[in-house]
Formats: C-alpha cells, sequence, structure tokens
C-alpha cells in the first residue's frame, strides 16, 4: 500500500489537482447505497408470489366464465393481502431511513499546505487528515503523527474498549494490520478518537477500506429463503392437482349419470372451488403482516415479513457482546486499596471515605470533558459519589498533562489548587504495571498488587492503577517517573449486562434454544460476561484457535462451545456456517460493521436499530428498535406463537373442506338435487374462513409456548398428526350434517329449505370446528377462559349474516333458501353442539402428538 509520492512535502498533502484526478479515476469515499426499497418494488415482490399470483389469476378465471361476484370477491382479498403487507413494509424501511445516522463524516485535510475541512465522500487516497478527539475517522489511514491517540473500533471489531495508537515512521509499501489490538499505526473508517490527536495518510478509501470490504463481501452471500412459502406452496399444488382431478372427474360422473352438461360444468366448478385452497395464501400474507405488526408492538422491526415463521423455530441464537449483551458503556463496578479492601458500587450506597480519594484522583487524572468510556465512567462515578468540591474543584487549574507512552501506560495530569500556591497536586492512572513502576513499590507491594490485578481480571474487569504526589519548582519534569508518587489503589471496570439479558437466558434454555457469544474482546472478559449472563459453561475458543482447525473440526466443536472470543468477521460467517452445517436454525444478532456478513448468511439475522449501523440493519431480516437483547426472546416468543395460530388456521380450513367438498359431491354421486352453487362455495370460503382464521391469529399463546423444543427444520406445516385431526373434524362435521340433509329429503321438506337447512347447519358447525382449534395443548373451557375480541366480532358477524339471509328476501333469492322455523333453527344449533362435544372427547387423543 503506498501512501503518496516521497518527492513531496511531508506536511503539504495533496494538491487539489491530484486529489480530483484520483477522485474520478477511484470514485467517492463512501459505500454503495442499496437500493431503496418503494412501495412500488415492494408490491412487486409480493405479486411475483406464486400464492398471490394463484389468487389473481383464479379470480381472472371466474370473470372469463361470467362469475363476475366470485371473480370480484376473490380480486378483493387478494388487493387487501397485497395492500397489509406493502403498507407493513413500507413503514418499516421509512423507519430505517430515519435511523441511518453513519453518514459520511467531515474530514479536516491537508492540501497544497493548506487546511481546509471537506466532506467526508471527496477523501482520496493520499490525503493527509487531521484527527482530533472526537472525530469520526472518514477513511483508512495510517498515522504518520500521534499524541496520546486512542480510537474506539468497536463497529469493526466488537471490542468496547478503545484501542492506542502509535506512529509510523517508515512510509514504504509495507502491510497493514487488520482492525483491533493496541500499538497499531491505522486507523478505520467509521471509527472514533476518543483521546489524543494525529496526522494520518489516508490507504484505502470506499469499498475497498476495511468497512466497505465487510460491506461488498454481503453481495456474494445469498439470504436465507423462507422454508413456510415453500411448504405453502407445495400444499397448494397438491390440493388444486387433487381439486382439479376431482372435479373433472364430478363433470364426467354428472354427465353421464344425468346428461346434463352444463349442470355438470357449473357443478363441477363448485366442487372445484371447494377443494382449492384459494384462502390458504390469502391466511398466510395476513398472519404474517398482522405477525409483523404485533412484533413491532414490541419494539422490534421486521423488513422481511416472511422471517417472522423462522423465528419459532431457531435453534441456536449468536449474539455480539458488545452492545447486545451488554450496554457498550463501561463503568466502575470495583475500587480495590493497597492493603486489599475493596468496594462496590451499589444503588442507594454511598461511597466509604477510605475509597474517596482513590475515586478522586483518577477523575483528577481523566479529562474534563472526556471522549473516552474509561474515563466518563470516572466522572460519573464522581457525581453520584463524591461532594462537590471532591467532584468540580471549581478553583483548580489543570497546568500540565503527560500522555500515554508505549514506555509508559499511565496518563499524568498536574493541576493548581489556587492561582497563588506554587505546590502543585500530580494525579496519575493507567496501567496498574505502569503505577507500580511510578511509585517504585518493593517486591512485596509488587506481589501484592499482581494478585489483585489478577483477581480482578479473571472476573472479566478492565483494571488501572491510580497514583497522586505533590511538587514544588519552577519547571516541569521530563518524564513523571521523577514524580514522588504514592500508589492509591486499584479501579476495575466493565461494560455492564443488560438488566434482561438473565431472565431472556433463562427463557433461551427452557424453550430450548443454545446461546452463543461471539465476540472480538478477550476471553477473560468473554468469559466473565458469559458466567453473569448465564450462558451454558465449557470451554472458550478463540480467533487464534479457529484459524487453525478445519472445517468438520470447526463443526464438530460448534456443537459443544458456547463462547468465542477475539474472533474477526470472517471467522463469525465460519461459526454461523458451521451451526447451520449441523442443521441447527441459526439467529444471528449484532449491531457493528463485523456482524453484517453473518447476519446475512444467519436463517434470521436480527440487527440493533439504535446503535447498530446501516451496513448490519440492512443485512439483517429484523431490526431491534430498543437494543434490547430481552427483545430478541420477545420476538422468538411471538414468532412461535404465530406459527402455533397459523397450525390451527390451516388445520381449521383443511377440516372445514372436507364437509363443504363433500356436501357438494353427495348430491352427484347419489342423484339427489344439487345443494350448493358456486355462490354458496364462494360465501363459505372467501368470507367465513378468512374472517375465521383473523380469529386464530388474535389467538393467545399457549401456556407451554416457551418451554417446549423448538420445531425440527424439517417439520412439515402439516404435519401426520394435524391432516389426520382435520380429517377427522371434517368427517365427523360432514357426516352430521350430511345426516340432517338426506333425513331433512327424505321428510318431504321442500328443496329450498333443505338447502337453507343445511346452510345453516353447516355454519354453526364450522363455528364449532373453530371453538374446538382454539388450543391443541388446553381443553374448550381453558380456551373459553381467553381473551379473544376478535372471535366475538367473528361470531356477531356470522350471526348477523345468517340472519340477513333468512330476513331480507333479496338475500335469500340470492341464495335460493327457503324459510326456516325455531325448531329448524334449534336443530342447527343442536348440531353445532354434538360437533363440538364429540371432537372435544377425541382431541386428548390426539393432543402429544399435535403439539410436538
Amino acid at each position: 500500500m503506498r501512501y503518496f509520492p516521497e518527492s513531496r512535502a511531508p506536511l503539504s498533502g495533496l494538491s487539489e489537482a491530484e486529489a480530483r484526478a484520483r477522485l474520478k479515476a477511484e470514485g467517492n469515499n463512501e459505500l454503495p447505497q442499496p437500493n431503496r426499497r418503494t412501495p412500488l418494488r415492494i408490491a412487486i415482490e409480493v405479486l411475483r408470489e406464486p400464492m398471490l399470483m394463484l389468487l389473481i389469476a383464479g379470480g381472472g378465471v371466474y370473470l372469463a366464465l361470467g362469475d363476475l361476484t366470485e371473480a370480484i370477491i376473490l380480486v378483493a382479498f387478494a388487493t387487501m393481502s397485497v395492500v397489509i403487507t406493502v403498507v407493513q413494509e413500507a413503514r418499516t424501511e421509512r423507519v430505517l431511513e430515519a435511523l441511518r445516522d453513519l453518514t459520511s463524516p467531515r474530514a479536516l485535510v491537508i492540501r497544497d499546505g493548506e487546511r481546509k475541512r471537506i466532506a467526508g465522500r471527496d477523501v482520496v487516497r493520499g490525503d493527509l487528515i487531521v484527527l482530533s478527539e472526537g472525530d469520526r475517522v472518514p477513511a483508512d489511514a495510517v498515522l504518520l503523527q500521534c499524541q496520546d491517540l486512542q480510537a474506539d473500533e468497536s463497529m469493526l471489531t466488537g471490542e468496547s474498549v478503545p484501542v492506542r495508537k502509535i506512529a509510523r515512521t517508515d512510509r514504504g509499501r509495507i502491510e497493514t494490520h487488520p482492525p483491533g489490538g493496541d500499538d497499531l499505526p491505522e486507523v478505520f473508517s467509521g471509527s472514533l478518537v476518543v483521546r489524543g490527536a494525529g496526522l494520518a495518510v489516508v490507504a484505502a478509501t470506499g469499498v475497498r477500506s476495511e468497512i466497505g470490504k465487510i460491506g461488498q463481501s454481503l453481495v456474494a452471500l445469498e439470504t436465507e429463503p423462507p422454508r413456510l412459502q415453500a411448504q405453502t406452496r407445495r400444499l397448494v399444488r397438491l390440493f388444486a392437482v387433487v381439486g382439479g382431478a376431482v372435479s373433472i372427474l364430478a363433470v364426467l360422473l354428472y354427465g353421464i349419470m344425468r346428461g346434463g352438461w352444463l349442470d355438470a360444468v357449473l357443478a363441477g366448478i363448485a366442487l372445484g372451488m371447494s377443494m382449492l385452497p384459494e384462502e390458504l395464501p390469502v391466511v398466510l400474507t395476513v398472519f404474517m403482516a398482522m405477525g409483523a405488526w404485533r412484533i413491532s408492538q414490541a419494539r422490534v422491526l421486521t423488513r422481511r415479513a416472511a422471517a417472522i415463521e423462522a423465528l419459532g423455530s431457531a435453534t441456536v441464537l449468536c449474539t455480539d457482546k458488545t452492545g447486545t449483551l451488554t450496554e457498550n458503556r463501561m463503568t466502575i463496578v470495583e475500587l480495590r486499596l493497597g492493603d486489599g479492601g475493596a468496594w462496590r458500587p451499589h444503588d442507594g450506597t454511598k461511597i466509604p471515605e477510605q475509597f474517596q480519594t482513590l475515586s478522586e484522583f483518577g477523575l483528577l487524572a481523566s479529562a474534563p470533558e472526556p471522549f473516552d468510556p474509561m474515563e466518563r465512567a470516572f466522572h460519573a462515578l464522581g457525581r453520584e459519589q463524591l461532594d462537590d468540591m471532591q467532584y468540580s474543584h471549581p478553583h483548580w487549574k489543570l497546568v500540565h498533562a503527560y500522555g500515554l507512552r508505549p514506555d509508559l501506560l499511565a496518563v499524568t495530569h498536574i493541576w493548581q489548587p489556587d492561582n497563588s500556591g506554587q505546590e502543585f497536586i500530580v494525579a496519575a492512572k493507567g496501567a496498574p504495571e505502569a503505577i507500580g513502576r511510578l511509585c517504585r513499590l518493593g517486591e512485596a507491594d509488587s506481589a501484592a498488587l499482581k494478585q489483585s490485578i489478577d483477581d480482578m481480571a479473571s472476573a472479566g474487569l478492565r483494571v488501572l492503577g491510580a497514583a497522586r504526589a505533590k511538587y514544588v519548582g519552577p519547571e516541569w519534569p521530563a518524564s513523571p517517573c521523577q514524580f514522588t508518587f504514592e500508589f492509591l489503589g486499584l479501579v476495575g471496570l466493565a461494560d455492564p449486562l443488560r438488566p434482561s439479558v438473565i431472565e431472556a437466558m433463562r427463557e433461551c434454555r427452557s424453550a430450548g434454544i443454545k446461546a452463543v457469544m461471539i465476540t472480538g474482546d478477550y476471553p477473560a472478559t468473554a468469559n466473565a460476561i458469559a458466567r453473569q449472563a448465564g450462558f451454558k459453561p465449557g470451554e472458550v475458543i478463540t480467533g487464534e484457535e479457529l484459524a487453525k482447525l478445519d472445517d468438520a473440526e470447526v463443526a464438530r466443536r460448534t456443537k459443544t462451545t458456547s463462547v468465542f472470543a477475539r474472533i474477526t468477521p470472517e471467522q463469525k460467517l465460519r461459526i454461523v456456517n458451521a451451526h447451520k452445517g449441523n442443521g441447527e436454525i441459526v439467529a444471528m444478532t449484532g449491531d457493528g460493521v463485523n456482524d453484517a456478513p453473518s447476519l446475512k448468511a444467519a436463517h434470521i439475522g436480527i440487527a440493533m436499530g439504535g446503535r447498530g449501523t446501516d451496513v448490519a440493519r440492512e443485512a439483517s431480516a429484523i431490526v431491534l428498535l430498543d437494543d434490547d437483547f430481552g427483545s430478541i426472546v420477545k420476538a422468538i416468543r411471538l414468532g412461535r406463537r404465530i406459527y402455533d395460530n397459523l397450525r390451527k388456521a390451516m388445520s381449521f380450513i383443511f377440516a372445514v373442506h372436507v364437509p363443504i367438498a363433500g356436501l357438494a359431491l353427495l348430491p352427484l354421486l347419489f342423484g339427489l338435487p344439487i345443494l350448493f352453487g358456486p355462490i354458496h362455495i364462494a360465501f363459505l370460503e372467501m368470507v367465513i374462513d378468512p374472517v375465521c382464521s383473523l380469529v386464530f391469529e388474535a389467538e393467545t399463546e399457549e401456556d407451554d409456548i416457551m418451554e417446549r423444543p423448538p420445531r425440527a427444520a424439517d417439520t412439515p406445516l402439516f404435519s401426520g398428526a394435524l391432516i389426520v385431526w382435520s380429517l377427522l373434524q371434517g368427517v365427523v362435521a360432514f357426516a352430521l350434517v350430511a345426516a340432517i340433509f338426506v333425513v331433512a329429503l327424505r321428510s318431504g321438506m321442500p328443496e329450498q329449505e333443505v338447502r337453507a337447512l343445511t346452510f345453516f347447519s353447516l355454519v354453526v358447525t364450522i363455528v364449532s370446528l373453530i371453538l374446538v382449534n382454539r388450543s391443541f395443548s388446553a381443553s374448550l373451557l381453558t380456551a373459553l377462559r381467553r381473551p379473544n375480541r376478535t372471535l366475538v366480532a367473528v361470531l356477531a358477524a356470522v350471526t348477523t349474516i345468517l340472519s340477513l339471509t333468512l330476513l331480507w328476501p333479496s338475500a335469500g333469492k340470492l341464495f335460493a333458501f327457503g324459510p326456516l322455523h325455531t325448531d329448524d333453527l334449534a336443530l342447527t344449533l343442536g348440531a353445532g353442539i354434538i360437533v363440538l362435544v364429540c371432537l372435544e372427547m377425541l382431541k386428548p387423543l390426539l393432543r402429544s402428538r399435535l403439539q410436538s
């Protein structure tokens, strides 16, 4: 990598002409923006789904046949499904647009020997950039000059603590290092300067930067296709083939036996409509769209509605540590004195007097207005625990400072208590070993210090030491080592666990979901957080160890390992793929650019919306708006509920087709009067079925929803037990309604009254099927105690519609119904009750299989 021509003066930078030429040749310093998903584009994506294409094509066929009513109903439901999906996903895209906070930063560059502020997108390779505390680094660069510079690279590495930088003197062609680790001369695009200043020469911009390479790697990754859609497509094809074959057979049978081929075609259409599952795509689309809305109430955005179905089947949850399990802010969690005494801050507890000096001098050795997260932690503790004089020192003045040096990892500040005094107060903090050296500790004290450091580090803490001194003199010493320091103690800092994590981890364990931490942080820190959060105890595999393993060994080790530390982005992707290779359904959470490839490769990518980067959000299917790990478990719980309810709805639809198809076929086989025409079937399937399916969508979760293991990856939407249960329900309902139909005909009841009686009996038994399918695990009485306002609304709507067909002559004529009497209505109600009681008695025989 060549920085800039050696012939130029080292601090004059590029000329404007050179910069323009490079900008034209190499392009702007920005990542390619993904094509925005406009509502039109989303609509086109939805319309390309075979299931919705079937609905619209079906409407066109009915229109060509002259069945305008059926065609309008079919197309109306298709339109409603498209609108629901487009509105939900367009709303999600608008929110994501508002979350784009990593816009190109401004950059201070040196060109033609002058400093000028330009847009970050105009920075080119070879530019000299001036970096100061608080700046966002605009491009990958190498430091030529450096003064106590530290950078937060967590978005690239996952490390929550800033890394220390040094200047490079060799400006020739040499290899650069990847992000992460102290004492490297490279700074990287998107990282934040939290301390110090520096001058760097740009080495890579745009897609050639580290952040750009990660973005480019996403292009080669294919998003996992939703399995539920594939299963439903197969189911639709099966129903269509069977329904088409039976319809053709019915036409031939009717025509040969009765001779009326026009009537045969109409009967065949009615039978085909009764067997074709046109409501299945409606139900699936409504469930996914409504599911996305429900999940959004838990502060979770669904970028792809199809990802909801995968949530409930997740078996492995791979999570980043920084900003996901933890709060991504450093907090002081322990103060330890030289004599071994320790104090841990807790809510409502006041700092003991003997620890106040340690806290005060750690604060004095920090910047007055800090960017460094550890120095912010000192300020936070001081505000909470020290009095105003100890915290603010209003009359003190910072007169001199010694920054970090590779040979002395400590910061020293010299304060003047008032304008007239000649005695200065010196405060130092830094690496414990460096502070021990400044204090000239003896052998015994050094051994005790090392033991304390090891104890705190083993708990996953970042450990700093603090010391104080006094100084009187006209000139400052050349080095802090010339002060006479007194050792004050050690300070332990940690990135605290999010409050919701422990309970969320408990739910993961009870639900059979394996949680895996994948972090760029150090093993001791990762292991400590894992213990606090409740991860399964076991070995910690580091990135260095992982690099030595072949794919087969990685796949074997991932089965038993829950914590991976010092992991690179490429290794994160490798771990996710190893879990997928083991047959797991992988959910991956993360917030940094380093998480993006693995987010896209996982079955369910879950990005953080608040702290997350644009690259991570674009690669994910689901975005957490509140960055709360607990929301992931809420989303998984909702995903399981949605899948459970979808199975109930599908079971109901499958069951209800049996009596509808049976009653359409029965007259053809036995020469009885034609019972139902296309208008009756259309009414049943396109009004009652989808509306009743909304009842299941609104069903509350089963009591054991997070206590059973995830469903297997190859579990079909319709299991054998579910098919048997659906057929059993349908046969019972058909047998009872068919008996009413036949007995009514034999008793001499007029044909139109028989049709009305049979239709009403069928509708009431359909309501009974709704009640039976509300729960697989609970009895009817338990299910009835669960609130479901949609159910009440549906029952009221069904009652109203049936009443209209009786009381409104035009509706009765349209349906060819005759009048019904009180005893007829009592019979229909009794039929529903008999079906309900019979099926409730049979349900326990299949309950265990239905729940599995």
